[in-house]
């Protein structure tokens, strides 16, 4: 278990530190989405064993609701401007998150409907 810790920490450290070296030359991102990237793609084509990193992940995963309670804390100490702007907040919320979701679902839709042109324009073209 000890090596599948060490595995993990070091492919994420790895992953990071790439993360830092592109956010120097491409300032968009954080180097922490650009290191999340990179580790995905990594697991995705397996340059990194999944079954190693597994037990640590689910770790972080089962342990994950602590890193919500500053957040938890952060509402309850503004809780007047949230009294106060509430209604706006919500309907922001809602509004971005339909958005969002609209966006993601069009974006999709037009990403499978391309496959299945391409697969029907290459069984046809087989013929």
């Amino acid at each position: 278990m000890l090596g599948h810790i060490i595995y993990s920490i070091l492919s994420v450290s790895f992953c990071l530190l790439i993360g830092k070296s592109i956010e120097l030359f491409l300032p968009i991102l954080p180097a922490s989405l650009y290191g999340m990237a990179i580790f995905t793609l990594l697991l995705h084509y397996r340059f990194l064993n999944a079954q190693r990193i597994k037990p640590c992940i689910e770790w972080a995963l089962a342990n994950m609701a602590v890193c919500f309670v500053p957040a938890g804390v952060g509402i309850i100490n503004q809780f007047e401007l949230i009294k106060q702007h509430g209604i706006a907040l919500i309907a922001i919320i809602f509004f971005t998150t339909f958005l969002l979701l609209t966006l993601v679902g069009i974006g999709y839709q037009r990403k499978l409907n391309q496959q299945a042109l391409t697969a029907n324009n290459e069984s046809t073209n087989d013929k």
